[in-house]
C-alpha cells in the first residue's frame, strides 16, 4: 500500500521554520539550507515543495497574513454580545495579544516589513487591512455611534483605517515588549470610546 504523504503538513513545517529563523535573525538571514536544518529535513525535501527561496518566503508571508486574519475572525466569532462596539473592540484587540502564536506571527510580519524597502511584494504585510475589512469596520463604527444616539461620521472609512493602523502599531509594541497587552488595550479602548461616544 503506498505511503500517504501529508504535503500540507510538510509545507506548514517548512513555513514555521522560516518564521522562527526570521524572528531570530531577520528575513535576510533565511536560506534554504537554514530552513532545512531548522525543520530537520534535507535540502531535497525543501526543494521538492518550493522551487525557490522567494516561493518559500512568499508562502510563509501569505500564511502569516492568513493566520492573522483568521485570528481576527475567531475573535469576532467569540463575542458573546452582538453589540457593534463589542464586535469592534474584539476585532481590534485581536492584534494585541501576548500569546506565543500571535507574538510569533507579529514578529515575523515585522521582520518581513523591513525587507519591503527592496522588495515591493512585502509592502502589504503590516498594512491596515483590505477594503472589505475597512468597510466592515466602518459599518461597525457607524452602527455603534447610532446605538449611542450619535450621528454617523462622514469619515467612517478613514476612522476605520486609523483604528487598524493604531491596533497594528500597538500589536507591534506588544510583540516587541515595548508595552504590556493591558497597556495597549487601554490606549485602544480610549480611542474606541472617543470614536463611538464623541
Amino acid at each position: 500500500m503506498p505511503k500517504i504523504v501529508d504535503a500540507e503538513g510538510r509545507r506548514r513545517r517548512l513555513v514555521e521554520a522560516v518564521w522562527e529563523l526570521a524572528m531570530r535573525g531577520g528575513i535576510e538571514q533565511v536560506t534554504l539550507r537554514k530552513v532545512a536544518d531548522e525543520a530537520g529535513v534535507s535540502m531535497g525535501h525543501v526543494q521538492h515543495y518550493y522551487s525557490s527561496m522567494q516561493a518559500l518566503i512568499r508562502d510563509a508571508l501569505d500564511r502569516a497574513v492568513g493566520a492573522v486574519n483568521a485570528h481576527i475572525e475567531n475573535a469576532i466569532g467569540a463575542v458573546g454580545e452582538p453589540a457593534p462596539k463589542a464586535v469592534l473592540r474584539a476585532c481590534l484587540h485581536a492584534l494585541i495579544s501576548s500569546d506565543e502564536k500571535s507574538t510569533r506571527l507579529m514578529r515575523f510580519c515585522l521582520a518581513v516589513a523591513g525587507r519591503s524597502v527592496s522588495d515591493p511584494a512585502m509592502t502589504n504585510v503590516l498594512a491596515p487591512g483590505s477594503d472589505e475589512l475597512l468597510s466592515f469596520t466602518a459599518g461597525l463604527i457607524t452602527a455603534a455611534r447610532q446605538e449611542r444616539g450619535s450621528q454617523p461620521r462622514e469619515e467612517a472609512l478613514m476612522d476605520a483605517d486609523i483604528c487598524w493602523s493604531l491596533a497594528t502599531s500597538l500589536g507591534v509594541d506588544v510583540a516587541l515588549g515595548y508595552r504590556s497587552p493591558d497597556a495597549a488595550r487601554r490606549v485602544l479602548d480610549h480611542h474606541i470610546d472617543h470614536l463611538v461616544n464623541g
